[in-house]
């Protein structure tokens, strides 16, 4: 047994335990068809990326239920990995380059690639060794990358087998453009904002000089690219304009007038200007119209086709533009208008939509069995409201915009033949056109989406398309982890994923968290200086109390908000436990890890509080109550193990009776040792360390088997009676400290209850942990109560000698001090709310507010008076 430093120093512990673990293989784990399967994987972090609460929130949970499950006796596997995150890696090597004068063209592609392969040896693994130091029992022989050689292929097939199905295609559509990071984005990666802005009315001259027409925009510049207005065909105002010209203003160019439902009569003017290539909406309108399409801005959103305007940023051509307009006294007005402007996710720049040829997945066809999934239960939502929100936006997706215009990533496999045009959708690189033979083919320049091989990370990891005992053992896997931000992004499509490839669901339940926020309840930001970095609340805490900070401050799928203190609440929490297991060591003298034959009262009650902590967690913890199992145990700990139970066994443990003490040891290690079981998932380290101090078997706790309900154990009867003792003891020492009474005045307490006999049981623990002097009970009341203090339970009442406890003299003084106050207070609040000025005009929360404040004020006033009249 070894022997514990007097404080708990998790800097001393938490590397060394962490290497037991990994030098003991435990974290491991083979296919078993002796053992229930249980997977997870990883939520892949970008390999750009450092630990932030988040991670430590979302990792947390995984770790929770994976150390749960495998102390259970499950073959459970948590799979780690990173992701390449296209945009944000080659973004950083872009940054290191430009340090050094150069650019990504001045290396050409090959080189660039090379350059980042070498940043990702260099720092990717900088987050993986991070998630080690918050605990986290991954499976490390299993880390994957989604662009190492298995992820790869399985990336390149899922294409092929798209593109064959004809549910890949390449075509001119309008996409999100980032003009910073100069790539399409999909709709799940473009951030919509309110912002402030204006909305420009502006005349367009009628062809024929029989006046004008006035379209309201929030986006001048896009006017260049005009190629008709468009008027609802109900609107009255309109229908005689329909199939005339104007003439585009700032141009020589005349568009015609159309009429088109998708106008809103009641919006701006009823007019709108029709710009294709620049708005989702004027593209279909454009389409069902047959307009010719006019791109009127670069890659980077400079004025492109735009005359004088050409070369000039899209914001400097905006300023330009309406200067111009109201210089030939074609603006007709401008009004402040507030509208939601999409941003980059990556980088918050304003994306512009634009047509550009890109690659799509259709989605349709996969979206169908992918609600079904979830319309059918076979996945299941953990809070079940998400089941709705991604029912309804897979019901209304748009087909997939899976090319990127960058360098780093999973390149297209699709080569374009100079002689026939024909495009060669290849698994393996060819060497000729698949149609006529040439060999002058290019490859497609761009990447695909980085959630293009995300989607497909629960069955790649397991080495898919190949089949492997791993994919046949642990797919599909039983739970996924994300943040509610990501549902579209990446469980959506890791669903229709699955059905579509492996013909099944890729996971049964998608337990969702929400956003971890500052005390103040706002986003963590660089900007408002309010992030918060786990390595130094590790450095100060320990892992152990941010991990129980975490995990008891969530309620599954709601933002959360995060209290450092509550992280030194925790950390003395590990405090406590580590002193309760000092004690506890302290007073062995046994080496054997068994309960005794004969069980005292407060044994029975602290094993049967025991084994209904280990029922109701393991409940909560099946249901992903993670929070809920947290609490019951921090409750069981502190307030029955540590403050009651080890108080309990003092004067056995100091009887000088041999037996009296083995048994009390017996119980106190057996309960201490359950106790790091059922915390071990939520507090690995502290628990660690502490079941290797002990008495025990095997090598390590992580591998125990997890509590299990003992009916044996329950004790109901003798736990209820116990539990009523302690309730008389409780009431007496709320009742002390109300007077102020120090632990050194022992009054006699007299007991009157209807059963006589639980409470006779008890004295003993009625003196000592009351601090009483004689403890008489009986059936029978005092036939006077004069000059007694009482205090009551569901079960008993006691009394005291008000003259054992305090002066009289001095508390009829204290009393009639506080209750002058009280009366003070109520009479100046039953004023207040007298006055009809102010319950008639302040709001009613404050109005409500007061009126408690003088019901609390009437009853105190009252209590006082009685405390007086006890005293007389």
């Amino acid at each position: 047994m070894t022997q514990l430093e007097k404080t708990y120093d998790p800097a001393k512990t938490e590397k060394r335990i962490y290497k037991l673990w990994l030098d003991g293989g435990y974290f491991h784990a083979e296919p078993d068809p002796a053992k229930k399967p249980f997977s997870i994987v990883i939520p892949p972090p970008n390999v750009t990326g450092q630990l932030h609460l988040g991670h430590a929130l979302d990792n947390t949970i995984q770790d929770v239920l994976t150390r749960f499950r495998r102390m259970q006796g499950y073959a459970a596997v948590w799979v780690p990995g990173t992701d390449h995150a296209g945009i944000a890696t080659q973004a950083r090597v872009v940054e290191e380059l430009r340090k050094q004068g150069l650019t990504r063209y001045d290396l050409g592609r090959e080189a660039f690639v090379e350059k980042v392969w070498e940043w990702k040896r260099k720092y990717g693994g900088r987050i993986i060794e991070q998630l080690k130091l918050l605990g986290s029992s991954c499976d490390w022989e299993r880390e994957r990358f989604t662009m190492d050689e298995g992820c790869s292929r399985a990336v390149r097939e899922v294409f092929v087998r798209l593109y064959e199905k004809g549910l890949i295609y390449k075509g001119e559509r309008i996409i999100n453009w980032c003009p910073h990071c100069v790539t399409a984005l999909s709709d799940v990666e473009v951030e919509h904002e309110e912002e402030p802005g204006h909305l420009w009315h502006i005349k367009y001259p009628l062809k024929d000089g029989s006046g004008h027409v006035t379209v309201a925009t929030t986006r001048p510049e896009t006017m260049l690219g005009d190629t008709a207005v468009a008027v609802n065909p109900g609107d009255a105002r309109y229908t005689h304009l329909i199939g005339k010209s104007v003439v585009l203003p700032l141009t020589d160019r005349e568009i015609p007038v159309i009429a088109d439902e998708y106008v809103e009569m009641e919006f701006g003017t009823g007019c709108v200007k029709i710009t294709p290539c620049h708005d989702p909406n004027d593209f279909e309108v454009g389409q069902r119209h047959d307009l010719s399409q006019i791109l009127i801005m670069d890659n980077d959103a400079k004025i492109i086709n735009g005359g004088k305007y050409d070369g000039l940023d899209r914001f400097e051509a905006r300023r330009a533009i309406v200067s111009d307009l109201a210089s030939l006294g074609l603006l007709e007005k401008t009004e402040e208008h507030a509208h939601s402007v999409g941003k980059c996710e990556r980088c918050g720049t304003t994306i512009e939509p634009i047509t550009s040829p890109q690659w799509f997945v259709t989605m349709k066809p996969l979206a169908g069995p992918a609600l079904e999934t979830v319309r059918g239960g076979r996945v299941k939502f953990a809070p079940e409201r998400f089941s709705k929100i991604y029912t309804n936006w897979m019901e209304g997706v748009r087909d997939w915009c899976i090319s990127r215009q960058l360098w780093w990533g999973h390149q297209i496999p699709a080569w374009y033949c100079a002689e026939c045009g024909h495009i060669t959708v290849s698994r393996a690189d060819p060497d000729k056109c698949e149609k006529c033979g040439s060999a002058n083919i290019e490859r497609d320049p761009d990447v695909l989406d980085t959630w293009f091989s995300s989607a497909l990370w629960p069955f790649e990891v397991f080495g898919w398309p190949d089949k492997t005992p791993e994919l046949d053992y642990w797919y599909p896997t039983t739970v996924v982890c994300p943040g509610y931000e990501i549902i579209f992004l990446w469980v959506a499509r890791m669903i229709f994923s699955g059905m579509e490839y492996m013909g099944d669901v890729p996971f049964k339940t998608a337990f969702i968290h929400g956003i971890v926020r500052d005390d103040k309840g706002r986003k963590m930001s660089k900007s408002l200086g309010n992030g918060i970095d786990p390595q130094d609340v590790i450095d100060q805490y320990g892992a152990d109390a941010l991990r129980m900070n975490m995990i008891s401050g969530n309620s599954p799928g709601n933002d959360m908000r995060f209290y450092p203190e509550r992280c030194e609440a925790m950390r003395n929490f590990a405090n406590k436990i580590w002193n309760a297991a000092r004690f506890v060591m302290m007073n062995l003298t046994i080496g054997e890890n068994a309960l005794p034959g004969e069980l005292e009262p407060e044994d029975k009650w602290i094993l049967s509080k025991l084994n209904a902590t280990v029922r109701d967690a393991t409940e909560n913890l099946d249901r992903y109550e993670l929070g809920v199992a947290a609490s019951k145990i921090y409750d069981f700990i502190w307030d029955d193990f540590c403050d009651w139970y080890i108080e309990l066994t003092k004067p056995r443990l100091n009887s000088g009776d041999e037996r009296a003490s083995v048994s009390a040891q017996s119980v106190l290690l057996y309960v201490l040792t359950e106790i790091l079981k059922l915390l071990h998932p939520f507090m690995p380290f502290i628990t660690e360390e502490l079941w290797q101090a002990l008495p025990h078997e095997g090598d390590a706790l992580m591998i125990q088997k997890f509590p299990e309900y003992d009916e044996a154990l329950g004790f109901p009867g003798e736990a209820a009676d116990f539990e009523r003792v302690m309730a008389a003891i409780r009431a007496v020492r709320a009742r002390r400290a109300e007077m102020n009474v120090p632990p050194s005045k022992r009054p006699s307490v007299l007991i009157v209850t209807p059963s006589p006999g639980i409470f006779e049981a008890g004295r003993a623990y009625i003196a000592k942990l009351a601090y009483a002097g004689d403890v008489t009970v009986s059936r029978d009341a005092p036939e006077a109560s004069e000059g007694l203090v009482s205090a009551a339970t569901d079960s008993a009442r006691i009394y005291m000698p008000l003259s054992e406890l305090v002066d009289a003299e001095r508390e009829r003084e204290r009393i009639a001090k506080e209750l002058e106050k009280a009366r003070a207070d109520l009479a100046r609040l039953d004023a207040k709310l007298q006055n009809a000025e102010f319950t008639s005009k302040a709001p009613e929360r404050v109005v409500a507010a007061e009126r408690e404040r003088a019901d609390k004020a009437k009853a105190l006033a009252a209590n006082l008076e009685e405390s007086l009249r006890s005293l007389a």
